[in-house]
């Protein structure tokens, strides 16, 4: 049986340096472990270890001493008791083979990615599961909830789920992450928390347009409550649980990247709503918009498996079609009129992985 190692100046390697990686890196800097993050860049790297700040995801935040920054993978990894991925989704295919033959096989690896892989319509728990050893898949777990990485980083009160199918991992994980601002939630349910992390960006960008285009209170509250049924229909699709929607990593997220001022998603369908293009709004943005990419894994996944996801769908035809925005909401409202839960019975999921 592993005797899982922590606090008190463990290590944790983090893998990915972006907003939400640091504010994570530093959550568990600030509970006493040594923390190294990889980081593509050198002048970022020195940065963090130099000044201990990231001026280009995190700029406000002064963070501890015992968080290091490196662009050796294997020196990040070394001896470390928790592995933390926080790439974006497109890039963590990438990092995990990177990182494979070098991963500690009997520590904890956490994913805090949202996202639908392109092409191979794969989540991250598929992408960890073909690129890293078998010897790690029983050690996985994931972490997600309503959280911008500013706020955490603040140290503001925070809720997270944490899914992982053994128990001792989820509970040695949950336990880690836990701090006065930052609760932990159990899950079972990888595929729910997964469809909730991922589809949530994409529904953002579908109520950032409707408040870019004027509209009002009745709308957004309309399509997070839709949004969320399309949530649930993918992740029944996925065997997870229609329950699972209704917290932290469903509901909750939704919420809040659809509603907050710090929502990437969020903003670039605001500026779609407002006339502006793509390729303008993403120059002007800065940091990877997640929705962007998924909008498009959520509609060709949909596709092959004969789902109905209307939001999704029109969120990519804007995206990727140029389709007027004010022409997908008024095919969404034209739609043929349909029961409210059809499709979305706990009868039809198939049994858990």
């Amino acid at each position: 049986m592993t005797s899982y190692a922590g606090g008190g100046g463990a290590r944790v390697a983090v893998l990915g340096a972006g907003a939400w990686g640091t504010a994570l890196a530093k959550v568990l800097a600030d509970k006493g472990d040594t923390v190294s993050m990889y980081c593509r860049r050198p002048e970022l790297v020195a940065q963090i270890n130099e000044a201990h700040v990231n001026h280009i995801y995190l700029p406000d935040v002064k963070l501890p001493a015992s968080l290091r920054a490196s662009v050796d993978p294997e020196a990040v990894l070394s001896g470390a008791s928790l592995v933390v991925f926080v790439a974006p989704s497109h890039a963590t295919r990438e990092v995990a083979k990177l990182v494979a033959r070098k991963v500690p096989t009997d520590a904890p690896i956490v994913s805090a990615t949202k996202g639908i892989e392109n092409d191979s319509l794969t989540f991250v728990d598929e992408i960890l599961a073909a690129e890293l050893p078998g010897a790690t898949h029983r050690h996985f777990a994931f972490l997600s909830g309503p959280s911008f990485a500013k706020e955490l980083a603040a140290g503001l009160p925070t809720g997270v789920v944490i899914a992982a199918t053994d128990d001792r991992v989820r509970n040695h994980v949950m336990k880690r992450f836990h701090t006065p601002y930052m609760r932990t939630y159990a899950s079972r349910d990888i595929p729910g928390v997964e469809c909730g992390g991922a589809l949530k960006n994409v529904i953002a960008i579908a109520a950032g347009a409707a408040d870019g285009l004027g509209f009002g209170h009745n709308t957004r509250a309309m399509l997070i409550t839709r949004g969320l049924a399309e949530m649930v229909k993918l992740s029944l699709a996925r065997g997870g649980e229609a329950i699972t929607l209704a917290g932290l990593a469903g509901m909750g997220d939704l919420v809040l990247t659809c509603t907050g001022e710090l929502s990437r998603n969020r903003t670039v369908g605001v500026e779609l709503g407002r006339g502006h293009k793509l390729h303008a709004i993403v120059a002007g943005l800065g940091h990877v918009a997640e929705g962007i990419k998924t909008a498009k894994s959520a509609y060709d996944l949909a596709k092959r498996l004969g789902l109905e996801l209307p939001i999704c769908e029109e969120v990519y035809k804007v995206l990727y079609e140029d389709k007027p925005v004010l022409q997908a909401v008024r095919d969404l409202m034209g739609r043929e009129l349909s029961e409210e839960f059809a499709g979305l019975s706990t009868a039809q999921a198939p049994p858990l992985r």
